[in-house]
C-alpha cells in the first residue's frame, strides 16, 4: 500500500518542458490512469520560426517519435542537469511519453546513469521496436498514438526502483524540491552515502541533482500557472536562502532569469498552447 501511495503522490507531478510548449503552435497532452509510471502522452508541431528550443531539468525519461513521413526518428531522451538547446524540425509532428520522475522503464538496454543527458535511438535499446515506431509515425492521429503506447507497455514492465528510493522521490516530489539531503537523511534512517549509491543505481541520479530538478519544475509551473507570484516569495516557498540564489540558479537551469521567462509566459499566453485531451 505505501509503494502504491507514493507512486500517487509522484504521479500528481505532471513535468512539462516549458520552453516545447511556447515554441509549438498547439502542444495536446493527455495523462492516463492505465499505467501508474507515466506522467502523461503529449504531442506538439515546431512552429515554422522555432528551430532550436531549451529543455529544462525535470528528472524524468521519455520516448520521443518524430512523426514526419519522409524522414521519421524515435528517440530515448533522459533528463538534462541544466538548461540546454535542443534542435527540432520545423512542421515536423512530434509524439511523446513521459515516465513519471524516477522512473527508468525497464525494457531499455542500458543502465539508468546512461541516459542522463542523452539522447539514444529507441530501436537501439530496445529489442523488437521497429514495428511499434512504425506504427507511431502511421498513425493519423494523437489519440490512436496513445492507444498504440499503451498496448505496447501492457507487455513491459517499469524499472521499478527499491522502496528506499520510491519512498524518497515521492517524499521529494511532495515538498516540490523544497527540501534538503540531510532532511532525506532523517527521514529515511540511511546515511548521505547509502542514498547516493542507491539513488544513481535505481535512477542515475544523486538526490541533490533530483531535488534540483523538481525545484526548478516547481518554480516553473508556479509562474506558468499563477498571475501575482512574486519571487521573493517564490524563492521563500522552495527553500532557497536568499532571492539571489534563486535568480541564479533559475537561470542555470531555464535558460533565462525568472523575470524573462515570466514576461514569455504571458507574452505567449503559455496556458492557452495548450489542450488537453
Amino acid at each position: 500500500m505505501a509503494d502504491i501511495i507514493a507512486r500517487q503522490h509522484v504521479a500528481g507531478i505532471h513535468s512539462k518542458q516549458p520552453w516545447f510548449v511556447l515554441s509549438a503552435s498547439q502542444f495536446y497532452t493527455h495523462q492516463t490512469p492505465k499505467h501508474p509510471y507515466i506522467s502523461h502522452f503529449y504531442s506538439f508541431t515546431m512552429d515554422s520560426e522555432a528551430g532550436e528550443t531549451i529543455a529544462i531539468p525535470d528528472g524524468c525519461v521519455d520516448l520521443l517519435f518524430d512523426c514526419d513521413n519522409e524522414n521519421p526518428a524515435s528517440l530515448v531522451c533522459g533528463t538534462t542537469l541544466q538548461a540546454r538547446e535542443v534542435r527540432f524540425n520545423p512542421h515536423h509532428s512530434y509524439f511523446g511519453v513521459r515516465f513519471i520522475p524516477g522512473i527508468v522503464p525497464d525494457f531499455l538496454n542500458v543502465i539508468a546513469a546512461e541516459l542522463i543527458e542523452q539522447q539514444s535511438s529507441l530501436t537501439d535499446v530496445v529489442c523488437d521496436s521497429n514495428y511499434i515506431c512504425e506504427q507511431v509515425v502511421k498513425a493519423d492521429s494523437f489519440m490512436a498514438r496513445v492507444n498504440l503506447i499503451n498496448s505496447f507497455l501492457e507487455q513491459k514492465q517499469a524499472r521499478i526502483p527499491s522502496r528506499l528510493t520510491s519512498q524518497l522521490v515521492a517524499k521529494i516530489c511532495a515538498e516540490k524540491g523544497n527540501i534538503q539531503v540531510q532532511d532525506l537523511e532523517r527521514y529515511s534512517g540511511y546515511t548521505t552515502r547509502t542514498l547516493q549509491r542507491q539513488f544513481q543505481q535505481d535512477i542515475g541520479l544523486t538526490p541533490k541533482t533530483f531535488i534540483r530538478a523538481i525545484r526548478c519544475q516547481s518554480a516553473v509551473y508556479s509562474i506558468n500557472h499563477l498571475d501575482n507570484v512574486t519571487f521573493t516569495d517564490l524563492a521563500s516557498g522552495l527553500g532557497f536562502s536568499d532571492q539571489a540564489h534563486f535568480l541564479r540558479e533559475f537561470k542555470k537551469l531555464v535558460h533565462v532569469t525568472p523575470m524573462q521567462y515570466q514576461h514569455k509566459v504571458k507574452q505567449n499566453q503559455y496556458l492557452d498552447h495548450l489542450t488537453t485531451w
